[in-house]
């Protein structure tokens, strides 16, 4: 029974380096070639650059293709909607289609399995015999029910949670006897804050032993809390809302294993060049996927290679910690947030002159505030207040913390709008 392994897939898992060499190298090659012909995207990257699908026959022959920026696969949506010539497969083929802030319109075809989730959950400490509630969304964005599904693929039982409702999720917890939770570090210490101000303590009235998280940045004294106060074991997944998750952490906690479905570089964000094992650079994958088949997509995200064996017995390379990010995204409670989007509502409101979004970190949570110029005294700061606040919520799906006011000249004129002041313990 999968019940009993200490592997969701051995054979893939444990692959002696020559074979995992073999492996990406057949994996590539058929992935580029496929890509070329049937993503008009991808031919349209490979051909501007030059470059021959011939030649690509394995791991170093990656380097040769320009990195694609998440700046370009988001334009291409915007130029040519719904999906931007991405995808490889015909609409007819999708049994879904979500949508990230961007808005970035993500396919998942009939039939998928979900497979690379599943192992990550699974080798993030989750097993058939547990009831795991997923706290993130199921509306539009594909985080719930790729977990949902993922979960599912290895016989857990799934309680649908979704966002918010605290009260209504601790009890939930409570009568369900909820074992595993998905979700983000934040929620779930709000949900720990709610239990106790409710007298339904976690270790006592609610026996959670395992928490994936996943979604922000989770900070050290933080996660030794949820292990040592409360006696949950923690795991970290990776992912993006194009790939989805592709990196999990097993019970050493040292690094993310990459999952065999995808290849992994890091790379010098200026340059796309390769770095070495323990530098920081930019995470860039290659997607073995028929229907979003992206090579050398950069993912915005920093953090390093770390390749020395792991105890675990995986022979995987593991990413490390996300130690920041390039160009113009962050993601924010969960969810990215990207420059043109704040811009786009701020020039929407007449009177503003200038303005910024500040995102700043107090009490284990992501706080936004967003500073304006009026050019025009005689505004009604209330109604403009309330604009911004609508449409954040609809451009971003984030609630809006403060909204400040400035006289023109005070804020200044820094190309920037969208600005990242938090600070990590």
């Amino acid at each position: 029974m999968i019940a009993m392994k200490k592997y969701f897939d051995e054979a893939l898992e444990t692959m002696p380096p020559d074979e995992r060499q073999r492996y990406y190298s057949e994996k590539i090659k058929e992935i580029v070639h496929y890509a070329y012909e049937n993503s008009p995207f991808i031919k349209r990257h490979l051909d501007g650059a030059g470059i021959e699908v011939d030649a690509i026959n394995g791991p170093e022959d990656l380097k040769k293709i320009p990195v694609i920026k998440k700046e370009a696969v988001r334009d291409a949506h915007r130029l040519s909607p719904p999906f931007g010539d991405v995808i490889a497969v015909q609409p007819e083929q999708l049994q879904r289609i979500y949508m990230s802030p961007g808005p970035i319109y993500d396919p998942e075809s009939k039939g998928e399995l979900r497979l690379k989730e599943s192992k990550a959950l699974f080798g993030a400490g989750l097993r058939p015999h547990d009831r795991v509630m997923v706290t993130f969304s199921y509306h539009l964005v594909p985080a719930g029910l790729l977990f949902d599904k993922a979960l599912r693929g290895f016989g857990a039982t799934v309680i649908p949670a979704g966002v918010g409702n605290t009260e209504l999720q601790v009890g939930l917890m409570r009568d369900l006897n909820v074992t595993g939770y998905i979700g983000t570090a934040t929620f779930l210490l709000n949900l720990i804050n709610k239990a106790e101000e409710l007298k339904c303590p976690f270790g006592q009235d609610i026996l959670l032993k395992s928490a994936v998280l996943t979604g922000e940045k989770v900070p050290k004294s933080l996660r030794e809390t949820f292990e040592k106060k409360y006696g949950i074991k923690t795991g970290q997944l990776y992912g993006t809302a194009e790939i989805g998750v592709f990196a999990y952490e097993c019970s050493e906690q040292s690094g993310m294993h990459v999952c065999e479905e995808v290849f992994v570089e890091i790379v010098d964000p200026k340059t796309g060049c390769n770095v070495t094992p323990g530098e920081v650079g930019e995470i860039v994958v290659t997607f073995f996927d028929n229907t979003l088949p992206l090579i050398r997509f950069g993912t915005g995200d920093l953090s390093y290679m770390q390749v020395e064996p792991c105890p675990c017995g995986r022979t995987s390379v593991r990413l490390g910690e996300i130690v920041g990010r390039v160009g113009d995204s962050f993601k924010v409670r969960g969810m990215f947030v990207h420059e043109p989007q704040v811009k786009e509502v701020l020039t929407k409101v007449n009177g503003i002159s200038t303005g910024v979004l500040i995102v700043t970190r107090k009490n284990q949570r992501d706080e936004l505030t967003v500073k304006v110029e009026l050019d025009d005294k005689s505004c009604n700061k209330d109604e403009v207040r309330q604009i911004l606040e609508k449409g954040f919520r609809d451009a971003c799906r984030l609630k809006i913390d403060q909204i400040e006011f400035f006289p023109l000249g005070t804020i200044g004129t820094e190309e920037k709008t969208l600005v990242d002041d938090r600070t990590w313990d």
